[in-house]
């Protein structure tokens, strides 16, 4: 008996103006060395539609793709990346220097030791996994290029892969990467498998 099959392309932005940061809910746009990155990395693709973060470095790329290829474009709002609270908009470095101990305490458990005035990370994990069973429900045996950020792509596999909570940030994803992640519905419930993963740039 023939199970339907969802192929869904997880997909980093590129290089966001500004350079490196903790760059969460901070909105900037892509640079031109990002919006090369993404262009490379979807020439081949085909896919049935486009879903993707309502922040620029996600969404104006997605809208510009969708509309070239005459596809749907949605804006999934809970596919944003996680607020980094008092440290948005700043650099690895100026956080390191006025904040390093809560920044090591971070990246080993990020769970108990968000950044301060940040978003919680099983809340992070909650809206993405609505948002994900959401795009599941609706696009059942299409193919879906999902344009998002480094947090949320390493949340979702996180969850595939079956990590707990506390080794998320243990993904990295770097500019333009991606993931293939094939779902076959069979009678038996949903099996999830990685067919690739391309770390980026």
């Amino acid at each position: 008996m023939n199970t339907p099959v969802t192929t869904i392309d997880l997909l980093r932005h590129g290089e966001p103006a500004g350079g490196p940061r903790f760059r969460g809910t901070v909105d900037d746009p892509l640079s031109e060395t990002g919006w090369m990155q993404m262009r490379a990395a979807t020439a081949d693709g085909q896919w049935d539609r486009v879903v993707c973060s309502p922040l620029r470095r996600c969404r104006e790329f997605a809208e510009e793709l969708a509309l070239q290829r005459g596809l749907d474009c949605r804006v999934e709002v809970d596919f944003r990346e996680i607020s980094f609270g008092l440290w948005e908009g700043l650099t690895a470095a100026q956080v390191e220097a006025n904040c390093g101990e809560a920044l090591a305490r971070f990246w080993q458990d990020p769970v108990a030791c968000p950044p301060p005035r940040g978003e919680p990370v099983a809340d992070f994990s909650a809206r993405v996994e609505g948002a994900w069973q959401r795009l599941i429900a609706d696009a059942r045996g299409q193919r879906v290029l999902v344009v998002a950020h480094g947090g949320t792509i390493a949340m979702l596999l996180r969850g595939v892969l079956g990590m707990p909570l506390s080794h998320s940030w243990r993904v990295r994803m770097g500019y333009a990467g991606q993931a293939r992640l094939r779902l076959d519905h069979t009678p038996y419930g949903l099996l999830t498998a990685l067919l690739r993963l391309d770390p980026g740039v």
